[in-house]
């Protein structure tokens, strides 16, 4: 089924990043949010993505800010949409009785998916009479930039849903993955959780302070990472040989390396200690300077790992 109307339910940052992603991609958008300023937030923030989204290459032929509609309810707003991108709250109650609210509001064959970063869809979906429909459809902050998405199904989640969430993600420009087991925190924030996890451990051990350890994955793995994940970066790490050389010459290193990775508790000594570190690296920056920054380097990222040509979907 062709999808050209999308709903958002949920229109905070995550969901209003979506938004402008879709109505870029040539997309009708329709959004609701319980927040009494939530319509002037979400257009607000289309209206100041919009120049970046161009500036990418993003916005398509026939993309126009004026096909987003905001509503008084969810049933409204889902009201004729071939694809929901719910972003409410992480909360698994609230998530299980919106997804039965939507379920009971849309025709079985409309996709419902929840952009929750730790979530089980076997769990979001049990309350539904259309199980079958219900994916999850994991973005990266913000999602109107950060090209992965990470796709997962449900116990009672159909092939073909996974398959048509996968293909209309990467229809609007998106890189998805398909995670095939269901875990806590997915993929990518798994990974992200034991980089961290090891970061921390550095730092209260004394090897380095906060700003040298995050200087080690910026300026050292961490570009890299931007065009390729660990396993093909230690591929070439082999030389001619490949992984094959690399695992007869370097897994007895890396195992000891891995064996005495750190295991910190996020005490509130070992909280103060990384919020003061951040503070002094942020150097009196403030989050929406830092922010604007940060979307400045990732569009000329973009422009590099997309070979030039931003509109096209990263492979």
């Amino acid at each position: 089924m062709e999808i050209n109307r999308v709903a958002v339910i949920g229109a905070g940052t995550i969901g209003a990043s979506w938004a402008a992603n879709f109505l870029a991609a040539g997309l009708d958008v329709a959004a609701w949010d319980p927040a009494p300023q939530g319509e002037a937030f979400l257009r607000r923030f289309v209206d100041n993505a919009w120049p970046t989204l161009e500036r990418l290459g993003a916005v398509r032929p026939g993309a126009d800010r004026g096909r987003l509609s905001f509503h008084a309810t969810a049933q409204a707003a889902v009201e004729g949409a071939q694809f929901v991108q719910e972003s409410g709250p992480e909360r698994e109650d609230l998530k299980i009785a919106l997804f039965a609210e939507l379920d009971r509001a849309l025709p079985p064959e409309s996709i419902i998916a929840s952009s929750s970063s730790g979530l089980l869809v076997s769990r979001l979906q049990s309350g539904c009479a259309h199980p079958g429909r219900c994916v999850l459809g994991h973005p990266f902050n913000p999602p109107h930039l950060i090209p992965l998405v990470e796709v997962v199904g449900g116990a009672k989640t159909e092939p073909e849903t996974i398959a048509r969430t996968l293909a209309f993600y990467k229809a609007v420009g998106k890189r998805p993955i398909h995670i095939r087991k269901e875990v806590r925190g997915h993929v990518a924030n798994r990974l992200q959780a034991a980089l961290w996890r090891e970061a921390v451990h550095l730092v209260v051990e004394g090897v380095a302070s906060v700003a040298d350890v995050d200087a080690a994955i910026a300026y050292g793995p961490g570009l890299r990472w931007a065009i390729m994940g660990p396993h093909l970066t230690f591929h070439l790490a082999g030389g001619e040989g490949g992984m094959a050389h690399f695992m007869a010459h370097l897994t007895p290193a890396m195992q000891s390396w891995m064996d005495d990775l750190g295991a910190p508790r996020l005490t509130p000594d070992v909280q103060r200690q990384i919020i003061d570190g951040v503070a002094e690296e942020a150097a009196g920056r403030d989050i929406a300077t830092l922010a604007r920054w940060r979307d400045e380097k990732l569009v000329e990222i973009l422009g590099v790992v997309t070979d030039g040509n931003p509109k096209r979907p990263m492979k």
